[in-house]
């Protein structure tokens, strides 16, 4: 196989180009990105840290590397719950932290290497939160030399943001530029692995762990859409003018001050002089010049506003409104598509089962329901040992005769 660094500039290529991407699973099979992998996290602060299973990077091998890639091959790896602690904030309050096993950090470094090849080409520059050369500073940076004239901020925090990731849209959006379906499950698998907190295994039915190490570009890939909507729609709405009117009141200083020079009021000249510092240039409140800024570092977003108070009050409740509805449409496309998944997965059950539809509707929340499709057909897959095929037999289907 090719080394990991070909690799992934194939996919930042491919990503910055918008091309499909339908084979990227097979790159879990690939020993070279996990050794970049192992490379980018043996040094960590928590690396010898256990999980639920008491797993180290002192156990690290070539051999786990192959165990990993072969249940890989078959998809059989599985997620094992993160063990939940928590941290001090600086409010006082405690926020919840998921330290999940070596193996698991590893596949997962690989997951977060493969992902953010794709999506960083296509990331907002406006962006700075967990990406490579950026930061607190690079954000502070942008607001110092660019945002001018600006009188208003408009700040906003997610609530939670990690926790209430709702898993269906996020899955849609990765859906959009994904098209390698059994990489999409391993993710999925991922994220519903659950946690361990005093022993007592707990799901996680929504959100991204804190403490994963791919929970920061699953955040930015998810809150990419918050940066689209402000900079396609909000910018361009409150953005216009190409430069601020001249302001009157110091051109008739100015005026004065030519006049003073000239008959050589010297006394005068050195006043007018005090007074135009005092005055901007251009005007503050010209009603044909407005301009939005924005910048976003992980879920801490800023809109700075040069303009009157009244319409960036108007901006924040627009931006409120909006983004609740942004996230509403998101997740009527996620539950539309869903639910056409479903309506294909019942028809299909019931034409080889001979049921009616309104019977397999049960099966929704069963395993062998959530993996029913290959990734590149419609073959019915069921697992022999799952409760529906053991139902089926008890009850006397017609599955024996098909």
């Amino acid at each position: 196989m090719q080394d990991a660094e070909t690799v992934l500039d194939v996919l930042r290529e491919r990503g910055r180009k918008g091309l499909p991407l339908t084979q990227l699973y097979r790159q879990m099979f690939n020993p070279s990105i996990y050794l970049l992998a192992y490379g980018n996290i043996y040094s960590n602060q928590g690396a010898m840290t256990p999980g639920a299973c008491g797993e180290t990077a002192d156990g690290m091998s070539e051999g786990l590397i192959h165990e990993i890639i072969e249940l890989m091959r078959f998809e059989r790896y599985r997620f094992a719950p993160a063990r939940r602690v928590y941290i001090p904030k600086k409010n006082g309050r405690l926020r919840p932290l998921g330290i999940p096993s070596w193996r698991d950090k590893l596949v997962g470094e690989v997951v977060r290497l493969i992902l953010e090849a794709v999506y960083e080409p296509s990331f907002s520059s406006r962006s700075h939160g967990f990406r490579k050369g950026r930061g607190c500073h690079t954000a502070l940076r942008e607001i110092r030399d660019g945002w001018t004239g600006t009188v208003w901020f408009i700040e906003g925090d997610i609530s939670d943001c990690y926790g209430s990731v709702d898993h269906e849209i996020l899955m849609q959006i990765l859906s959009e530029k994904i098209g390698d379906r059994r990489f999409l499950r391993l993710i999925r698998g991922m994220l519903r692995a659950g946690y361990m907190e005093d022993w007592e295994y707990k799901d996680t039915l929504s959100g991204c762990p804190q403490g994963g190490v791919v929970s920061p570009v699953l955040s930015n890939i998810y809150l990419h859409k918050l940066d689209e909507f402000v900079e396609r729609e909000l910018i361009p709405q409150y953005t216009r003018g190409d430069h601020r009117a001249r302001n009157l009141e110091y051109k008739r200083v100015q005026y004065r001050l030519a006049r003073a020079r000239r008959r050589g009021d010297r006394a005068q000249a050195r006043e007018l002089r005090r007074q135009m510092r005092t005055l901007p240039a251009l005007d503050p409140m010209d009603p044909g010049y407005r301009r939005l800024f924005y910048c976003r570092y992980a879920d801490d977003h800023i809109l700075g506003f040069a303009g009157p108070k009244a319409e960036a009050e108007q901006i924040k409740a627009d931006a409120d409104k909006r983004r609740e509805v942004v996230v509403a449409e998101a997740y009527r496309d996620a539950q539309k598509i869903k639910g056409e998944a479903d309506a294909k997965a019942i028809a299909i059950y019931a034409e080889a089962f001979g049921r009616s539809p309104e019977f397999y509707r049960f099966w929704r929340s069963m395993e062998a329901y959530r993996q029913t499709f290959h990734s590149k057909s419609d073959v019915l897959v069921v697992d022999p040992s799952s409760e529906f095929f053991k139902y089926m037999k008890n009850s006397g289907g017609k599955e024996s005769g098909k």
